[in-house]
């Protein structure tokens, strides 16, 4: 029997990073190929404690059906999160809940892109990002980037020529590039959507997993002091990274006409975002676990972060390039080719893997023009001395 198949898929393919995972069944490898959070961080007592409460205080909410919306509780709770971001002047009604961050993303491209309408996005980007919007018809467009992300004079050029549907950006730790934009960019970038009436979609789940200074604000909170600019933004937000990933807890906060569409194409997906998972979390935001928890994955990543750089540094040298994070989970780096060595990440990859170490190349991460001299690093789920071990690793693959 042959099945025809929707024409929209003509236009995606697997991700590139889930096949990788196939080749990791060798005995012993040291992957730095996923995009997890380490589980050992996980508050496990703290959820458990948090569980029980909701089925405590309020059983009958926490099992049944709930608003599309969320559970009011946890919409509540977020509110509060984003307050002590500098987020003032929210309330609830303004958010969304959805299932994991993915789907916010889901939903704008649902609510907001007809085939053939044209995306901006980073080079590299969020390799999901570009999947989706593919899904529904759009020609997405990368924007030039440097290390302090985007770049703001390219990325109007860009608005102007082709008047995109949306601009979708990770300002703060992207994925995969791990670069921070900085404020006086943010700003610009503000203007500019205002500008040329032009949505730009804030994607921040790495934003609390900073190592030292506290990032500059995120758009959203800028946005109160650039006149209209609240008007052409959207946020998504993420407990993925820094609770669980398994609980599946995101959010879209966005104009109101914008977020009444994405709450009915909601309603046609998944009706609500499990109403447990949002008790659960909402009572662990309540109980106050949330800044110590952070502290602790800061502390841990930092470390981290510093030994795959410092391992960078002593055992590839002048072979490679790249910028140390300062928060995040990811280190992006670029084959040089210094001394003859290898330039490109795809072959670098497949000698890796026979040398017992991991990674994603760089090449899926673009929506246009591969830079395939790059690959992406992760340092959130090894220990410093499997780092150490793995850099070594990588060093003989070259």
């Amino acid at each position: 029997m042959t099945l025809r198949f929707a024409s929209r898929l003509d236009n995606v393919e697997t991700s590139a990073i889930r096949e990788l995972f196939k080749l990791l069944g060798k005995p012993g490898i040291i992957s730095f190929a996923g995009g997890f959070p380490d589980a050992a961080m996980f508050d496990v007592e703290g959820v458990r404690e948090a569980a029980n409460a909701a089925l405590t205080e309020e059983p009958g909410a926490a099992l049944q059906y709930g608003a599309t919306e969320g559970y009011q509780p946890f919409r509540e709770q977020i509110v509060g999160l984003m307050a002590a971001k500098g987020v003032q002047s929210l309330a609830p009604e303004q958010l969304i809940v959805t299932t994991g961050s993915q789907q916010a993303l889901d939903l704008l491209g649902k609510t907001m892109i007809s085939p053939g309408d044209k995306v901006i996005v980073e080079g590299p980007t969020f390799l999901a990002t570009i999947q989706c919007f593919r899904l529904y018809g759009a020609e997405v467009i990368s924007a030039p980037t440097d290390e302090n992300g985007v770049i703001p004079e390219a990325l109007e050029q860009l608005i102007a020529e082709h008047q995109p549907k949306l601009v979708y950006l990770i300002p703060t730790f992207g994925n995969p590039s791990g670069v921070l934009l900085n404020l006086e960019r943010r700003r610009q970038i503000l203007d500019m959507a205002v500008r040329h009436h032009t949505l730009v979609v804030e994607d921040d789940p790495y934003g609390d997993l900073y190592f030292d200074v506290p990032p500059p604000p995120s758009m959203l909170a800028l946005s109160d002091s650039v006149p209209g600019s609240r008007d052409y933004l959207a946020h998504c937000g993420s407990m993925s990274k820094v609770l669980s990933p398994g609980l599946r807890l995101g959010w879209l906060i966005a104009p109101a006409e914008l977020l009444s569409r994405c709450v009915m194409c909601k309603q046609f997906s998944d009706a609500h975002t499990s109403t447990f998972s949002q008790a659960t979390a909402a009572q662990y935001l309540k109980a106050g676990r949330m800044p110590a928890t952070l502290d602790r994955v800061r502390t841990t990543y930092a470390a981290r972060s510093k030994a795959m750089g410092d391992g960078l540094r002593s055992q590839l040298g002048d072979a490679v390039r790249f910028v140390q994070p300062a928060g995040g989970m990811f280190i992006w780096v670029q084959l040089t080719g210094a001394r003859g060595q290898e330039t490109d990440g795809n072959a670098l990859a497949k000698r890796a893997i026979e040398q017992g170490v991991a990674f994603v190349p760089g090449t899926p991460f673009f929506a246009q023009n591969p830079d395939t001299s790059t690959l992406r690093l992760s340092f959130a789920t090894a220990d410093i001395a499997r780092i150490e071990e793995g850099i070594a690793r990588l060093a003989k693959a070259l």
